[in-house]
């Protein structure tokens, strides 16, 4: 071969190698999901040893630096600038490994992101993330590249103590740094105190965020210092604002007569409230009288709350702002002051009281011939418990035995015709807790639904519905007034079928057609009642329900198969019953249609609203429980499966119906994977199953009544093998 050929073959050998790393250390770049890397690891990578080919990777390195397509950072690394793009959403921090960062946009899935890229987001917060060209599960990969918006920077927790300085603990379950504490920043904290702090300055994941103490709330484990840790995790007011309270000392508590001459006058109509024995918010009452013609005249005369409470007031912004009641284990986070929940509104017995009422006439067969809404006035002859209610009931004898057994009739009538209809029947078991002085659990109670409550219950709904079908008709044609309901979707299809899956393991069968399916789980429910699985299959069912909400779109309720629905009947304790009295009383005045925009909002506000105190609650009762259970360290109890994760399953103890979990890491017979689908847990050697609904034994391990967690084992084996199925 010639000198000039074997030049030529030379230089076309080098092109090419050129090339090949060029487009190599593109690949690799590209798909490192952002990382840098210095010269010398991209010498080793590509294994170059040739001095031409590391010159010519310094020459790519400059070009693709001046071309954009890399980036060189300040320590002389490199790294690609392409991603596949950059989303915005709300961090959730699943686990001490790694989080999700959820977009909200339906059909998008979450973006998977380690923590060691979430930067110094936590869970909660709104960042910006780049998503990764490359990903390695199911879902997009991405890191945070910049934090938008702190979800919060008040949390709760435990102070520890060292020598120089001081960290605390967080409560909440999905923040996993402690915080450093300065001693100055302490203000008076000592050794396990449960403290409300602030992030002060958190700028470099490696270091620990710095917090300084807010509020002292007491000495870990003290009932107060523990609730009032639930109410600052959920950021629920601890007191109404001065001049809130200002505004409702300043409220008259006498009726003029001029206001009676606005309202009908029902003072000598029979009227009474059936009540739980320790409530003091009496918001809704029953008028019951016989008219001549034979009918029945039932009046359901709820609290003239915005009477008091006037729209631009202080009162009315923090009534919006809370937008609910809240009801912790051992007491009541208020919507309204007291003067106006326990005096002013409250309809108390042989009081004058100023009321919004739907009023109908019906027969005894249930059939509605008359409806009229307005304002009333009332003097309410008698205030029950439930449980006298029930008597009565029951006996035949008492205060207004005759009224009550005909209301009784009637509400049977109404709730059969409703499950007629499609109502979907769901009737879970609650607990309550008896309770010390100093707030310490006593014992568990079942919550018991008699006759009496189902009454109450049933003309309420009868009043909600008749006032949203009122305010939905009321302006004839396409464009409807604006106005506030409580819909319900129809099920997502995916969930049910999932759930009519599981249902067939248990031998029942599931109708899902969307025309039949809430009577099919009504048959369900008939089916299952006493039977091991009643209360996993019923608590299942729920789950696979769309969630209510508030709009001011007329969507129906499918759990209660009514075409329309509103929240008219508490507006002592919730917000939107407030917005739809002013509605109503409104169009019954000839208002015009009000901004659609703007009631959706508060419809939007009120509905985040009402899942914060539900969180709350369901956290005060946790705490309850894990104080309740943490005397019976290493005792054994019959339990049924209620949860199965990736990490572990859940455990409802029969006796207490507390719940507890037996983490996966701590099944040592076994290596136990997860089945999704299935709802259960298969060992990888053995083949042995763990499913929703089986019935187990397992000990208390421990308790943890910071985190609210009772970590339990199984004493029992699991029943099944895969084969069984």
């Amino acid at each position: 071969m010639s000198k000039k050929k074997f030049k030529e073959k030379k230089a076309k050998r080098d092109k090419k190698e050129r090339s090949g790393l060029y487009s190599s250390l593109i690949q690799f770049l590209e798909e490192s999901n952002g990382k840098a890397y210095c010269v010398e690891q991209l010498i080793r990578k590509f294994g170059l040893k040739k001095k031409s080919l590391i010159e010519d990777l310094f020459k790519l390195l400059d070009v693709m630096v001046e071309d954009g397509t890399v980036e060189q950072l300040s320590n002389g690394h490199f790294k690609s600038t392409k991603t596949a793009g950059r989303i915005t959403g709300v961090v959730d921090h699943v686990n001490p490994r790694f989080a999700y960062v959820t977009t909200g946009e339906e059909g998008k899935k979450d973006i998977y992101i380690r923590s060691t890229d979430l930067a110094t987001a936590i869970h909660g917060d709104s960042v910006e993330v780049e998503i990764f060209n490359k990903r390695t599960g199911e879902n997009p990969e991405g890191k945070v590249v910049s934090i938008i918006k702190r979800g919060r920077n008040r949390f709760v927790g435990r102070i520890e103590l060292s020598r120089n300085f001081g960290f605390v603990v967080p409560d909440f379950k999905k923040i996993y740094q402690d915080f450093f504490i300065y001693p100055e920043n302490l203000n008076g904290a000592t050794a396990n105190d449960k403290v409300l702090f602030e992030v002060v300055k958190w700028a470099d994941r490696d270091k620990s965020p710095e917090a300084k103490v807010i509020e002292i709330l007491g000495k870990t484990g003290e009932n107060e210092a523990e609730i009032h840790s639930i109410m600052a995790e959920f950021e629920l007011p601890f007191r109404f604002p001065e001049n809130v309270l200002q505004e409702s000392e300043k409220i008259s508590e006498g009726i003029t007569a001029d206001e009676i001459k606005k309202r009908w006058d029902f003072r000598d109509v029979l009227t009474f409230t059936i009540d739980p024995e320790d409530a003091k918010d009496f918001d809704d009452a029953i008028s019951f009288r016989t008219l001549e013609n034979g009918k029945y005249e039932i009046g359901v005369h709820i609290a003239d709350v915005t009477h008091y409470v006037q729209p631009g007031t202080a009162l009315d912004e923090d009534a919006f702002d809370r937008a609910t009641s809240v009801y912790l284990v051992d007491r009541t986070v208020p919507m309204l002051p007291e003067r106006l929940s326990n005096a002013l509104c409250s309809l108390r017995p042989h009081e004058d009281k100023l009321t919004f009422a739907a009023v109908f006439e019906m027969d005894a067969k249930g059939k509605i011939y008359k409806e009229w809404f307005g304002r009333t006035v009332i003097h309410s002859n008698h205030r029950f418990t439930y449980e006298q209610a029930q008597e009565v009931i029951e006996t035949g004898e008492g205060t207004f035995a005759e009224e009550l057994k005909i209301l009784n009739q009637l509400h049977h009538i109404l709730r059969k015709e409703r499950f007629k209809k499609g109502a979907v029947n769901f009737e879970t078991t609650e607990v309550k807790f008896k309770l010390d002085e100093k707030g310490k659990p006593l014992a568990v109670v079942p919550k018991v639904r008699k006759d009496a409550h189902k009454l109450i219950e049933e003309f309420m709904l009868l009043a909600n519905r008749a006032v949203a079908t009122y305010g939905f008709n009321m302006k004839k044609g396409e464009e409807k007034n604006t106005f506030v309901y409580r819909t319900h979707d129809l099920p997502d299809q995916e969930r049910v079928e999932d759930f009519a899956r599981f249902a067939k393991q248990f031998g029942h069968q599931l109708q899902l057609e969307s025309n039949s399916i809430s009577r099919s789980l009504n048959k369900l429910m008939d089916t299952i009642e006493g039977k091991p699985e009643q209360n996993v299959l019923q608590s299942l069912a729920v789950r696979a329900m769309a969630k209510a909400k508030y709009t001011t779109d007329a969507k129906g309720h499918f759990g209660l198969a009514f075409d329309h629905y509103t929240h008219f009947t508490s507006p002592i304790r919730r917000y939107p019953d407030m917005m739809v009295h002013r509605l109503l009383q409104y169009y019954l005045d000839k208002g015009k249609s009000v901004n659609k925009k703007q009631y959706e909002e508060k419809c939007v506000h009120s509905s985040e609203r009402e899942k914060r105190a539900a969180d709350a609650e369901r956290a005060s009762i946790k705490y309850k429980q894990v104080e309740f259970m943490s005397l019976a360290e290493n005792k054994v109890y019959d339990g049924i499966i209620t949860g199965v994760t990736d990490f572990g399953v859940f455990v409802e103890i029969t006796e207490t119906k507390c719940e507890g979990m037996v983490r996966m890491a701590d099944m040592k017979d076994d290596f136990y994977e997860f089945d999704e689908k299935n709802y259960r847990v298969i060992g990888r050697r053995r083949k042995k199953v763990y499913r929703l609904g089986d019935k187990v034994q397992v000990r208390i391990k421990k308790t943890d009544v910071d985190r609210r967690l009772i970590d339990l084992s199984f004493e029992t084996k699991p029943f099944y093998t895969e084969d069984d199925f």
